[in-house]
C-alpha cells in the first residue's frame, strides 16, 4: 500500500470526489456613463425616539422592623428606637440594630422585632 499520498488524494479521501473549483473573482462593475441626470430623491429621517424603558419591578426583599428601648441614664428616661432590617433572620436584626443604637446611646433593650 502507498503511504505518500498526493494533495489530490487526501482531498477526494476526505471530501468525497466533488470538484471544487476556485472561488470566481467578481467582475468590476462597468464605470457609469457621464450624464447629466439629477440625483435620485434622498429622504432623510431623523433619529427615532427611545422608547421609554420599563422599569422592572424590584424582587421582594424581606423586612423586619426592630423597635428598641433606648436611654444614656440607667433606668432613666428612654426613648423608642426603630430600626429596619433588610433580613429574614431576627438574630442578624436584632443585633444590627442593637449596634447601631450603641453608637450614640449607652443602654439598649429589644423590645420587638416584627416582620413587614
Amino acid at each position: 500500500m502507498n503511504t505518500q499520498l498526493t494533495e489530490e488524494e487526501m482531498r477526494r479521501a476526505l471530501f468525497g470526489d466533488a470538484e471544487v473549483s476556485p472561488p470566481a473573482a467578481p467582475e468590476p462593475a462597468p464605470a457609469p456613463a457621464v450624464t447629466k441626470e439629477p440625483d435620485p430623491e434622498v429622504i432623510i429621517e431623523p433619529p427615532a425616539k427611545p422608547v421609554a424603558k420599563k422599569k422592572v419591578a424590584k424582587a421582594f426583599t424581606p423586612r423586619l422592623r426592630v423597635t428598641l428601648r433606648v436611654g444614656n441614664v440607667f433606668e432613666g428616661e428612654t426613648q423608642e428606637f426603630l430600626h429596619e432590617a433588610d433580613t429574614l433572620s431576627t438574630l442578624l436584626a436584632e443585633q444590627e440594630a442593637t449596634k447601631l443604637a450603641r453608637k450614640k446611646f449607652k443602654y439598649v433593650e429589644v423590645v420587638s422585632v416584627k416582620p413587614m
